[in-house]
């Protein structure tokens, strides 16, 4: 039947030269720089986002290297016939002569990438270019492919793709347009494209088939990689997402949600005014393993800690639960400071996932206004009085699950009203500014919130305190989330004086 389409097309002039050639350098010069980037995007296994950022460097690469091969095409010309090629005489009267190309390396000649034929549908004749015959791995002296011939060196279930394409051009007239995969000579599969187009004789009827079959086998790989690696970027980031809800979620459950100061239902007269405030890490979504809490104990006391352990996310949040749901249990028996410390060594030391925990764990008597407090390789509380500040003496103590059997010394430090106790965790100053140190060994957080000595004294509520350290480092560039709490010694009246805000 009359094809649909018209095979005459105006006869296209060759491009210059010089305008291939510059194509070519360009072109050139942006594969190198693609691959430049591939080179420096290292792709950890457990980095989603950089094994997707890998696998689109290594598409372009492909698609350049491409572009790179057909521009070289257009700039030599047509290759020469393979010998022993079968060709037909109505094909060899089609062509025109043209110069010879100058010869290519081999060892730069990509092996198969796209050839062209032409199956004659009134002699039954077929022209393959010599690439055509490398795609298939395919000896010339063996002759081209048929049309009928042909579906068998496809892969079973493609089969019917070819005949339905070729079915489509030869009846209907319609472009070719479909991909298969080939077992060449070797038994190698090779993903193929084909695209053509019917050629019509002088009563609009379709003659024969014209098409171009194309290796995409490297491309496809990395099309797949790239949406892989995009499928698992996306999952890692709903799976962050779901552990950061988790942990939050569990933080706020675990930790007191003061928003104003905190008062104990059945407090003994002189128990102090307490407020404490989270800050988040200004680098990073997860949530970490720092906590702050006071519990009011059966004598009248309270107890007062802060702690981190390390890590983020579900598993911090979730040890940072077990080890604060101990400390309270174990406070409530009447266990001190001291005794505290070492038995959540011990908690850390035999639990089945290990880690490493900081803790600051003070017991305040307001019957004697003094503070007894242990540490694990933490911070020392700061005492501010008298428009002063300054870092209590540390007991002996490491790090909670560094050691078996380790010891944790004592100390005592009488208070005064009117008193500042400042209780924090290493992450309120960023490390990197050359705050790490001090010259008393304390945290450069520690030497910043002393330099804040004058308005923790003139403030009037634990609550204007936690404002003043929001103040100075609510903005911080820090690297770890922190807590803060504050105790003022008979900070009551003073509360009466001035209404609690929130904390920004």
């Amino acid at each position: 039947m009359p094809s649909h389409v018209s095979a005459e097309h105006p006869a296209a002039q060759p491009p210059e030269p010089g305008t291939v050639e510059s194509l070519i350098s360009q072109a050139m010069r942006l594969r190198g720089e693609v691959d430049a980037v591939r080179r420096t995007t290292t792709a950890e296994p457990e980095d989603a986002r950089l094994r997707w950022q890998r696998a689109l460097c290594e598409l372009a690469v492909h698609h350049l290297d491409d572009l790179g091969r057909r521009l070289g095409q257009l700039r030599d010309g047509p290759a020469a016939e393979p010998a022993g090629a079968a060709v037909s005489a109505g094909a060899a009267a089609r062509r025109v002569a043209l110069p010879a190309a100058p010869p290519e390396a081999p060892a730069r000649r990509p092996a198969g990438r796209a050839g062209s034929a032409e199956w004659n549908l009134l002699t039954d004749e077929a022209d393959w270019s010599g690439e055509l015959y490398e795609l298939f791995a395919r000896s010339p002296q063996e002759g081209p492919l048929s049309l009928d011939e042909l579906p068998s060196w496809l892969v079973e279930e493609d089969q019917p793709v070819l005949t339905a394409i070729v079915t489509d051009c030869l009846v209907d007239g319609r472009p070719i347009d479909g991909e298969f995969r080939v077992v060449r000579a070797d038994g190698v599969v090779r993903t193929v494209h084909m695209t053509g187009q019917p050629v019509l004789d002088t009563d609009g009827r379709t003659a024969s088939m014209w098409a171009v079959l194309r290796d995409v086998t490297e491309l496809r790989r990395s099309e797949r990689e790239v949406r892989d690696s995009h499928e698992a970027l996306l999952r890692r980031r709903q799976i962050a997402r779901t552990e950061h809800r988790i942990a939050v979620e569990l933080q706020e459950a675990v930790l007191p949600p003061w928003r104003e100061t905190l008062r104990f239902p059945q407090a003994a007269g002189g128990a102090p005014d307490l407020a404490a405030h989270y800050l988040p890490s200004a680098t990073s979504a997860l949530i970490g393993g720092d906590w702050y809490d006071a519990l009011q104990l059966r004598d009248g006391g309270v107890l007062l800690s802060v702690g981190d352990l390390t890590g983020h996310g579900v598993a911090a949040t979730s040890g940072m639960a077990m080890l604060l749901g101990a400390l309270r249990g174990m406070a409530l028996a009447g266990a001190e400071p001291g005794a505290l410390m070492e038995r959540l060594n011990q908690l850390l030391d035999t639990a089945a996932q290990p880690a490493l925990g900081s803790a600051l764990c003070c017991r305040y008597d307001p019957a004697g206004r003094a503070l007894e407090w242990a540490q694990a390789g933490h911070p020392a509380p700061l005492l501010f009085r008298g428009g002063t500040g300054r870092a209590l003496p540390r007991p002996e103590g490491v790090l909670l699950g560094a050691t078996s059997g380790a010891v944790y010394g004592q100390a005592r430090e009488p208070l005064e009203p009117g008193d500042v106790v400042v209780l924090h965790t290493d992450g309120l100053a960023r490390r990197a500014a050359g705050l790490s140190d001090s010259p008393d060994g304390e945290p450069g957080g520690a030497r910043r919130l002393l330099e804040l000595a004058p308005r923790f004294c003139a403030a009037r509520s634990a609550r204007e305190c936690v404002r003043v350290v929001v103040e100075e480092f609510g903005g911080t560039e820090r690297e770890d989330d922190a807590c803060v709490l504050v105790a003022r010694i008979g900070g009551a009246e003073a509360e009466r004086r001035e209404p609690s805000r929130d904390v920004p």
